[in-house]
């Protein structure tokens, strides 16, 4: 019996970056799991321990946005912003776009709690952001189709 072998290109994107989270070994599948939860437990805060209370009017909320003067149509805005992005992050095609965007908003987070808050809770969004960065790093190949989406329907 003879042995043919066929010769395995890459190009040299793919080379270079070794992505775990989308392999088939043990580790990879692995990764893919803890990545998921990941995913899913920031959604849900998010959704509820975040936009939900903005969204009901809960008087905490209403008094921290009437302190920063933004009122109800602030507290709305922010509120929607969250419950997309919490949703957004389990929608694979939007996920690392989903990241970005709600790293974006806890910068902006990080700002308003040091300016109108002194600072009191502003280690929570830095500490949000890190595995934030993570999801869009781990999902950013899901930004070619989602490019490709939005050129098909343009």
């Amino acid at each position: 019996m003879s042995e043919t072998t066929v010769p395995v290109t890459q190009t040299a994107a793919s080379a270079a970056v070794p992505v775990i989270a989308e392999s088939s070994t043990p580790r990879g599948r692995r990764a893919r799991i803890a990545l998921r939860t990941l995913q899913v437990v920031l959604a849900l805060f998010y959704v509820i321990a975040s936009a939900l209370p903005k969204l009901i009017a809960h008087p905490s909320a209403v008094e921290g946005f009437d302190r920063m003067g933004w009122g109800s149509a602030g507290m709305y805005t922010i509120g929607v912003l969250e419950l997309a992005g919490g949703i957004a992050l389990l929608i694979p095609v939007l996920q690392s776009v989903a990241a970005v965007a709600l790293s974006g908003l806890m910068v902006g987070a990080f700002v308003v709690q040091l300016t109108y808050f002194d600072g009191e809770n502003a280690a929570t969004p830095l500490i949000l952001i890190v595995p934030l960065a993570l999801i869009a790093w781990a999902r950013r190949r899901h930004n070619a189709d989602l490019l490709r989406l939005v050129r098909r329907r343009a």
